[in-house]
C-alpha cells in the first residue's frame, strides 16, 4: 500500500447516526455533547413551529428542535426510542428530537459523496454529504446550516427570556 493510499485509509469521520422515519442521518460526533431520553419541553410563546420549547439540562436552558418538523416530515408520536441529541450549533447548544439513535459509526471519507441534487426529503443546503455503507445510506447533516441566522437569533431571544 502506498503512503497516499495509507493516509487516505485513515481519514475517517466519526458520526452519531440516528433515524427519522426509515431514513438514517448522521452528525459529526465532535458536535454532540450528549444524548438523553426525551423529556417534555416547556412551550415558549412565539417560537418557530419546529421549536418544541425549552428544557432545563443541569441548570442550562436548552431549546428543543423537532427535526421532523424542521425538515417538513410527517409528525410522529414520542416512543420509548425517542431521543434528544444535545449538539453545538454555534454559538448555541440545542437539543434535536429524533426517532431513535442508531449507533456511533466510523466512515472513511472516500465512502462519502457530495449531496445529490435529487435529494428531495430535506432541503439540500442542510446536507454535507451522503455516506455509503454496505446496508444503508447515511445523510450527513451540516448542523451549522440547519438553522438560519434569523432562527438562531430567535433561539437566543428564547434562551435569554427563559433565563431571566
Amino acid at each position: 500500500m502506498s503512503a497516499q493510499e495509507s493516509s487516505r485509509h485513515f481519514n475517517e469521520v466519526q458520526l452519531v447516526v440516528f433515524q427519522l422515519g426509515k431514513e438514517y442521518y448522521g452528525v459529526d460526533i465532535h458536535q454532540v455533547q450528549e444524548i438523553i431520553r426525551f423529556q417534555s419541553p416547556t412551550k415558549v410563546p412565539g417560537a418557530p413551529s419546529f421549536v418544541e420549547g425549552v428544557i432545563n439540562l443541569r441548570g442550562r436552558v436548552i431549546p428543543i428542535i423537532d427535526l421532523r418538523k424542521r425538515f417538513r416530515l410527517s409528525e410522529k408520536e414520542v416512543t420509548k426510542d425517542t431521543r434528544v441529541i444535545v449538539v453545538e450549533v454555534a454559538p448555541h447548544t440545542v437539543g434535536m428530537v429524533v426517532d431513535a439513535v442508531d449507533e456511533v459509526l466510523r466512515i472513511s471519507e472516500d465512502k462519502i459523496e457530495p449531496p445529490s441534487p435529487l435529494i428531495a426529503s430535506i432541503q439540500e443546503e442542510y446536507i454535507q454529504g451522503v455516506g455509503k455503507l454496505e446496508d444503508k445510506l447515511v445523510i450527513i447533516l451540516d448542523l451549522q446550516k440547519v438553522l438560519s441566522k434569523e432562527e438562531k437569533a430567535k433561539l437566543e431571544e428564547i434562551e435569554e427570556n427563559k433565563e431571566n
